[in-house]
């Protein structure tokens, strides 16, 4: 659990699924701009920032190497953390793979599950989204037996990078967000998100539910007191939630 006390003024800022690597170079670049602009707003009152989850439509950290690109997005976050705001990142299933990188080199903490965040009085569980709820059973397999496992993970740093990254990049082109394929919603009932929430509020309450990976901004009523954040994605939106204390608003990001 991560418990905090927020200042009068502050907030928390939470966003996911950049997917910066899609579709190409130009608008990747494009993306990232836009995404330190929201950093560099978020920092004038944020308290935290919590990254949810596929910042990256891939990663992998070689012993020494990481993937190139990105510098614009790297080096905001490391002035953000020398400045002292506190930043969170939660791995998705595009870059699980991230291992002491961001630790060693940003003092970025990592999380790999679902996390509570206890603000006063409120509890806000907050997680990527994948391989929660039902359904999806092929990709829990395939995370459970072979993306989370230690020694395919040491198989695959022995690929020379160019290789490496390759591989992963034609693994990356059948996904939805890399063919730009737009999530459309299903209904409460057959949001497996949605129901994870449902069935977690069952057991233990919590006043939020942010997660990302759905790639669709949402709002649902989990409970008379319980709500269920969507944080979508920015290849085709630029959404983010930020928690004032008392509640918990999903907005888009524009640029005058």
């Amino acid at each position: 659990m991560i418990e905090i006390q927020l200042p009068p003024g502050k907030k928390i800022y939470f966003a996911s699924d950049f997917h910066l690597g899609v579709p190409d170079q130009a608008t990747t670049i494009a993306r990232e701009k836009l995404l330190v602009k929201w950093l560099e707003m978020a920092r004038q009152d944020a308290h935290s920032i919590y990254l949810v989850g596929d910042m990256f439509d891939f990663w992998f950290e070689y012993k020494h190497t990481i993937p190139k690109g990105f510098t614009r997005f790297l080096g905001k976050l490391a002035e953000l953390r020398d400045a002292g705001l506190p930043i969170y990142f939660f791995t998705g299933n595009h870059d699980l793979w991230m291992f002491d990188y961001f630790r060693n080199e940003l003092d970025i903490q990592i999380y790999r599950e679902p996390q509570v965040l206890k603000v006063g009085e409120h509890k806000i569980l907050i997680g990527h989204g994948d391989g929660l709820g039902p359904g999806d059973r092929w990709y829990k397999i395939l995370k459970g037996g072979l993306f989370d496992n230690r020694f395919f993970q040491w198989m695959f740093q022995w690929l020379h990078p160019n290789l490496g990254m390759s591989i992963a990049h034609m693994w990356s082109k059948s996904s939805r967000i890399s063919n730009m394929e737009k999530e459309k919603f299903q209904s409460d009932e057959n949001e497996y998100l949605f129901k994870y929430c449902e069935e977690t509020e069952k057991k233990e309450h919590h006043d939020f539910y942010i997660f990302g990976h759905r790639h669709l901004p949402l709002d649902l009523k989990v409970s008379e007191n319980s709500r269920y954040i969507n944080l979508g994605e920015w290849v085709n939106f630029s959404p983010y939630a930020v928690y004032d204390g008392k509640t918990i608003a999903l907005k888009s990001f524009m640029v005058s």
